[in-house]
């Protein structure tokens, strides 16, 4: 039997609680494979309206724990981001590019956040930082995270049966393994680089952000 069997039962018996729990767990900041879940959770639905269900589920999740890392930036200030990159390994140019992201594209930017877990949580937390009211904050981050929810169900709704038929062949799923950490150890080898060609962040690189400069890059005014 297949290590990973059990847990496709768990997902096939509480596909709604499993989803909004795995969302919400990645949405804090968390490592967790959320979107792995989204994609195999069509392969044990039926109706329309248990998809519409586990679609809603992963919006909720998802929204819910977005707001840790806003409330987190609105108590904590710029701070905040130094935080989270440096237990991310995140290197001297993380705050710098999210920073730059919001002088950009400023509010705008938390549409495209969803795309990418790293980007979605510093720019939930760039939101509290900046002067971004939490009415607007919450409608972009709520049509970012249905956009990108429904893509992914509906990849999933696509190759979701295929995949738990691959994760359950027992010769397979160890060449799933290898893949998964070795893909896992190159990220985390490609921070620590990046870490130590780059210099760590620091909480204290971001004090000359709180003193509004004519640079835009600079600067949080949304």
């Amino acid at each position: 039997m297949s290590s990973l069997e059990p847990y496709l039962a768990l997902l096939a018996d509480h596909p709604f609680a499993v989803v909004f729990v795995s969302s919400f767990i990645e949405a804090v900041g968390i490592p967790f494979p959320s979107r792995i879940i989204l994609i195999l959770t069509p392969a044990f639905l039926v109706t329309p309206d248990q998809v519409a269900g586990v679609i809603g589920a992963a919006i909720a999740g998802a929204l819910l724990g977005d707001h840790a890392p806003y409330f987190a930036g609105r108590l904590a200030g710029m701070r905040m981001l130094g935080v989270y990159c440096h237990l991310t390994l995140g290197s001297a140019e993380c705050v710098e590019k999210t920073l730059r992201l919001f002088a950009r594209f400023h509010s705008w930017a938390i549409l495209g956040s969803r795309l990418s877990t790293n980007v979605r949580i510093f720019a939930s937390a760039c939101a509290g930082c900046s002067q971004i009211t939490y009415p607007r904050y919450l409608m972009l981050d709520a049509i970012g995270t249905t956009l990108y929810t429904v893509i992914v169900v509906s990849i999933g709704a696509l190759v979701g049966e295929r995949a738990v038929v691959f994760l359950t062949t027992d010769r397979r799923r160890w060449l799933f393994l290898l893949f998964a950490l070795t893909a896992f150890a190159t990220l985390i080898g490609y921070r620590v680089w990046r870490r130590y060609r780059h210099g760590a962040a620091r909480a204290e690189r971001l004090e000359p952000v709180r003193t509004p400069t004519p640079t835009p890059a600079s600067t949080l005014t949304l």
